[in-house]
């Protein structure tokens, strides 16, 4: 907590235009902040007044606060809005381009750029006044074939350490991303005219109409069916971001047409499984959003893997994970559980379907081992296992889904353990 400047009294007018202004900052780094707020942390502030910097902050905490994951935004603009000159300015330098000097060689921690953003507003840093040319101009020619537009750094950047515009213009990027996926030819068989195989009891029934005479050849083909998508996403602290921006992306598939799949079904995992399926069928996105962030009570909680997988296995994979489903396990796999059973689990859940692919965000690290024990204890029993950081890795996630199951994945799999 840093030191709060002079206040004034709780019935000056002007602590009040204040504490409006820091509402309007935190309304627009993401935190629902509506007028009835704003009047509400007045009165509290006038009511209990403040002796020290952390009765104040509380106070308005309560008034502002109502939901876990807000709890990092708030703190982060309450620390640049009551007067750190120091902080804001390294925000600043760390939002924008650097032009003079050497900047600290420090990342964006959660909810940062966001919280800077929002209290800079647009504001941009004063440029040096450059001095003007003695004699001829000289051109300078730059070579922009190694530089990347802002929509490919996009691509590549870490969820978590996306500013609320950028995360804005990743949820567009996702929804227009397609999941597509082969249909798997199953035993069942449909007239062709040109099929593979002789449908020879078409063929009978065709001959006994015309008195036994057997005149031409019924064929068939195999009929297809397209699978189901079952996506299981863990909605813990250090997934939360994470599992948000993916939830967004599946409302887009399971909203898509034309993409192949049956149905897309979605459940949410920390401390109990949820089943959000029936929110994602919604059109617009940010009520489908809000409606399951408000089934899933258990956001920014604990994991408890194992325990979920366990209520999954028994409660839905019968009525989901038939006809050759494709499930998506979105985790870090940071578990406290007791690994033996988390270890059955996982080996139910991977035979029980198709395909088992798991997202990990631990991946982006290139030195990334597999030395925690749940993630070993998972590992084994997956067919694909891919980071779920960023746009790049989410088409990825579209090409491996698309092509057949490959020896070498389950070759490098068991290299890494």
């Amino acid at each position: 907590m840093v030191e709060l400047p002079d206040l004034d009294l709780p019935d000056n007018p002007k602590l009040a235009h204040n504490i409006l202004h820091f509402s309007r900052a935190l309304r627009r780094a993401g935190l629902p902040v509506g007028p009835g707020r704003v009047v509400d942390a007045i009165r509290a502030v006038e009511a209990a007044g403040f002796t020290e910097k952390r009765d104040f902050y509380y106070t308005l905490q309560a008034c502002f606060v109502s939901r876990p994951e807000h709890r990092a935004t708030f703190g982060q603009v309450f620390r640049l809005y009551w007067r750190d000159p120091r902080y804001l300015e390294h925000m600043m330098s760390m939002m924008l381009p650097a032009i003079r000097g050497v900047q600290e060689d420090r990342t964006a921690q959660a909810a940062e750029k966001r919280a800077a953003e929002a209290l800079l507003d647009g504001a941009q840093p004063e440029m040096p006044d450059l001095p003007e040319s003695e004699g001829e101009e000289t051109m300078i020619e730059i070579d922009a074939s190694l530089t990347m537009s802002s929509e490919e750094k996009l691509r590549s950047l870490d969820f978590e350490q996306m500013s609320s515009e950028e995360v804005a213009r990743a949820k567009r990027m996702l929804a227009r991303l397609t999941l597509p996926v082969q249909p798997i030819a199953s035993r069942r068989r449909q007239p062709a005219p040109l099929g593979p195989r002789i449908d020879r009891a078409a063929t009978l029934r065709a001959a006994m109409r015309k008195g036994g005479e057997l005149h031409d050849l019924r064929r068939a083909e195999p009929r297809i069916r397209w699978p189901n998508l079952i996506a299981l996403c863990d909605i813990s602290g250090s997934m939360s971001q994470y599992s948000r921006i993916i939830l967004h992306f599946l409302h887009a598939v399971s909203n898509a047409k034309g993409q192949g799949w049956a149905k897309v079904h979605a459940f949410t995992f920390g401390t109990r499984l949820t089943n959000i399926t029936r929110h994602l069928q919604q059109r617009d996105v940010d009520a489908a959003l809000k409606a399951a962030g408000a089934e899933a009570q258990d956001w920014e909680g604990g994991t408890r893997i194992g325990s979920c997988l366990h209520d999954f296995n028994r409660d839905w994979s019968r009525r989901v994970l038939g006809q050759g489903a494709v499930v998506l396990l979105i985790t870090d796999g940071l578990d406290r559980d007791d690994p033996d059973a988390l270890g059955r689990e996982m080996e139910r859940l991977h035979l029980s379907s198709r395909r088992l692919i798991w997202l990990n965000p631990l991946l982006r690290w290139d030195g990334f081992a597999p030395k925690a024990t749940g993630i070993r204890t998972m590992l084994p029993h997956v067919d694909s296992f891919r980071a779920g950081h960023s746009i790049a890795s989410i088409e990825e996630l579209a090409q491996v889904i698309s092509r057949p199951d490959d020896l070498g994945e389950k070759a490098r799999l068991m290299q890494m353990l």
